[in-house]
């Protein structure tokens, strides 16, 4: 399926058909579009459900953050598509490892998997019986792993055939689901409040966790596996020690629910986002609160970081984006894209795009 919706913006001061507002810093600097605009979402319901691919300009070596690291220059963003296809709110997205596709789940009960090509087909998945709540592509990108509202995981073959296995994963909703770097397992959360983890290919049930009381919003493996950080509704985010299956240690100064965590790229940091409008970053290896952000007025529900690690961008149910720069514990960016709750939001691998996706009202 081909965008639905293509809206040009011209370069050169010639004024756009369409303006979104860009704002840098919070200070009310309008930066119009100048690429292309091609939009995703439900055309012929009330609820236009969108996922907007965003070009962040970014060059500069990839790395871990240091004192004598220079951060790559973050030009201004640019709204370069908007793909059309799932009839209800987007819930999740992820780029594959190439950047040459984008997944995206919905509360339509689909995953869609786009093709960076504007000419390029999208591919629809059915299989699951309720909302797509997460969705990840192995490192390799030949794999696709999908959780739902129905319990179950699916692992599917991003190609036009879309056959997948399931697996019968939790005895409640599939918040999260994620490859370990070697792509030889991964790791799922769930509101049954455990997290598991799984063989990718011998598809089997390898081990849970299970130390949180609530809700567990989001499971994460560290860059290099060793790790699995998760986050609650029981207010507390976790670090686990994948071989000896223990809790090494818990962060608890959220003061709502835990929506979202992450590891930094260097594996030394993790940020989680939470129903307290708070982001926060801490280390693992001292387990110190390094940095403290308070900028959304509503639920902060996902964030990514930058593959150099210098950036993180967060999506939140006030309907903005905001990027942020970690190396000077600044705000750099916050982009009104959205018209309803921003739900979902993910750098590609290369840090070239992001893509966002939400539940908009039209």
């Amino acid at each position: 399926m081909e965008p639905a919706i293509q809206l040009s913006f011209q370069s050169g001061g010639k004024k756009p058909r369409r303006r979104d507002s860009f704002n840098r810093g919070g200070r009310g600097e309008a930066k119009r579009p100048a690429l292309l605009l091609a939009a995703v979402g439900g055309a012929e319901t009330e609820r236009d459900a969108t996922a907007a691919a965003v070009s962040s300009g970014s060059s500069g070596a990839l790395g871990a953050p240091g004192p004598a690291m220079a951060a790559p220059c973050l030009e201004d963003p640019s709204l370069e598509r908007h793909f059309k296809g799932h009839r209800d709110a987007v819930t999740c997205v992820d780029f594959s490892l190439n950047t040459k596709q984008l997944a995206s789940g919905s509360m339509d009960s689909c995953l869609m998997v786009w093709h960076m090509k504007p000419q390029s087909r999208a591919y629809r998945f059915a299989g699951h019986k309720d909302t797509v709540t997460c969705v990840n592509f192995s490192p390799s990108g030949h794999l696709l792993a999908s959780g739902s509202r129905d319990k179950t995981v699916r692992i599917w073959v991003p190609n036009v055939k879309g056959e997948s296995t399931v697996f019968r994963a939790h005895t409640a909703t599939v918040r999260s689901v994620h490859f370990c770097s070697d792509g030889q397992s991964f790791v799922t959360a769930s509101d049954d409040k455990t997290v598991k983890v799984w063989s990718t290919h011998r598809q089997k049930f390898l081990f849970s966790l299970s130390q949180h009381i609530n809700w567990v919003r989001c499971a994460k493996f560290s860059p290099d596996g060793r790790l699995i950080v998760s986050a609650s509704d029981d207010k507390t985010v976790k670090v686990w020690d994948k071989t000896s299956r223990e809790c090494v240690h818990s962060y608890c100064e959220h003061g709502s629910f835990v929506t979202y965590v992450d590891f930094h790229p260097s594996g030394t940091c993790i940020a989680a986002a939470g129903m307290d409008n708070t982001v926060k970053v801490w280390d693992v290896r001292t387990h110190r609160l390094l940095q403290h952000y308070q900028l959304h007025s509503a639920a902060v529900n996902a964030l990514s970081f930058h593959p150099s690690g210098n950036y993180l961008v967060t999506a939140s149910s006030d309907s903005t984006l905001k990027i942020l720069d970690l190396m000077e514990g600044r705000l750099l960016y916050t982009l009104h894209g959205h018209q309803g709750p921003a739900t979902t939001v993910a750098f590609s691998r290369t840090g070239e795009y992001f893509a966002s996706g939400g539940s908009d009202e039209q």
